[in-house]
């Protein structure tokens, strides 16, 4: 079965990185089709980033942007005042939150999961620049609602 998902954050946030990183321990996984790629031009650290990955257990052979995503990915929620996240998702989609706040803060209608990734980089002093790294946790956290992709894989792809 074939999964889309994009990822949204911000210039050297890391949803590039979260795209390879996910794609990797799909393949890890034993999934036969993955792809992973970044959609930006030339921004620069802090302006709005879109990352595409494709999981599949058949070859893929699409080679285009993500249109209508299983899963999206936000790194940071600040991005929501400029980009609707939620166009074209699938009508079972799932939109993933870096925030502090409660899913039912947010009117989407679709199904929201929600990570503190920021506050799990803080706790655990993972920074880069003084920035919170919040793509790892934001990973970890989509291996739980990605079937097929255990957090062990995740791990041999960091």
């Amino acid at each position: 079965m074939l999964k889309e998902i994009i990822f949204y954050g911000r210039g050297g946030q890391g949803a590039v990185t979260a795209a390879n990183l996910i794609a990797s321990a799909a393949l890890k996984s034993g999934n036969k089709g993955v792809q992973a790629f970044p959609f930006f031009g030339a921004e620069r650290r802090g302006a709005p980033v879109k990352a595409f990955a494709r999981i599949s257990d058949d070859e893929i052979f699409l080679r285009s942007q993500i249109k209508e995503p299983d899963i999206v990915v936000v790194l940071d929620t600040g991005v929501m005042d400029a980009i609707n996240v939620a166009e074209g998702i699938k009508e079972n989609g799932i939109i993933l939150l870096n925030t502090n706040k409660n899913p039912s803060d947010f009117s989407f209608p679709y199904r929201i999961a929600v990570v503190d990734a920021t506050s799990i980089a803080i706790k655990n002093e993972i920074f880069v620049g003084g920035i919170p790294v919040v793509n790892t946790p934001m990973t970890g956290a989509l291996t739980k609602i990605l079937d097929g992709i255990d957090i062990e894989s995740l791990k041999m792809a960091i």
